[in-house]
């Protein structure tokens, strides 16, 4: 997964961070701090199981994901802001999301007693979390930059590959936690409604607070409530032993971040035309 969205970045992609670094720079800043810290604050809040709160804090800690750039594309945001942060997330994942996910857990005293109960090593933890998303990330960057032309062909058939991977993993994870989803889903599906809302209206409220023009600040909402969950999944069944409850709630966010996404992306058009047509009916007055 991680070398499918390698292939597709380049040097080109972080041009804008010369051009506009206080806006790029505040997206990624809401993106990669905003988030986890309102997660922190929903868990505060509620004060869910431990497992639930682990997986709200993976899901947080993860970088955005390339439906992010396709969201923005079709609710008419500004793309090119949004591939730049998701450029910047994704680089970054490799030390960023590890540390993230210790760093907010530990904050939270039940999540904190679960990753230690697990007896998750900090250190090999960070090492092999590390690893796993930099390797890739580097290997399909290098071969973007040295043969452009292999790395489309060969982005051609792993995107859709990827995004076939992470459709397994989130219905493995479903299956395997079914009798837990069934008995807490009446808690679990509306946790992941007000996590997921609630990230889409800290990229909205982020962008207008950063002076931003309506493009770029539906980029920056889609930016912050679409997260790359299958590698959520992948961290939590490799390092975290696919904890239930944690498994329950990442998978249910890969399911209904698309929907909140799409239903969210589907009003910024209605309101496009909306506004087209009393353009119109103001002009033929």
């Amino acid at each position: 997964m991680m070398f499918s969205v390698a292939l597709s970045l380049s040097v080109r992609d972080f041009a804008l961070v010369r051009k506009e670094p206080l806006r790029v720079l505040g997206g990624v800043a809401v993106q990669l701090v905003g988030l986890p810290l309102l997660t922190l604050g929903l868990i505060l809040l509620l004060s869910p199981p431990a497992s639930v709160a682990l997986g709200m804090l993976i899901v947080a800690s993860c970088p955005g994901g390339n439906v992010s750039n396709l969201l923005t594309r079709i609710a008419g945001g500004n793309t090119a802001y949004s591939v730049t942060l998701t450029s910047i997330s994704s680089v970054s994942a490799a030390i960023l999301t590890p540390l993230s996910i210790l760093f907010w857990s530990g904050l939270y005293a039940p999540a904190d007693a679960l990753v230690h109960a697990l007896e998750v090593d900090p250190l090999p933890f960070f090492v092999q979390t590390a690893a796993l998303l930099a390797v890739p990330l580097a290997l399909g960057m290098a071969l973007n930059a040295w043969k452009p032309v292999l790395s489309d062909r060969i982005g051609r058939v792993l995107a859709p590959l990827a995004l076939a991977c992470i459709a397994l993993l989130v219905v493995v994870g479903i299956v395997q936690n079914w009798n837990i989803i069934l008995i807490t889903g009446a808690l679990i599906l509306p946790i992941v409604i007000l996590h997921n809302s609630s990230a889409f209206a800290l990229g909205w409220l982020s962008g207008r607070a950063l002076g931003m023009e309506p493009a770029r600040r539906r980029a920056l909402t889609f930016e912050v409530g679409i997260q790359n969950a299958g590698l959520g999944l992948v961290i939590l069944l490799s390092q975290f032993d696919g904890v239930g409850g944690a498994a329950a709630i990442i998978g249910m966010w890969s399911i209904w971040h698309l929907i909140g996404g799409s239903l969210l992306a589907g009003l910024f058009r209605l309101a496009d035309s909306r506004t087209l047509g009393r353009n119109a009916s103001e002009r033929d007055t």
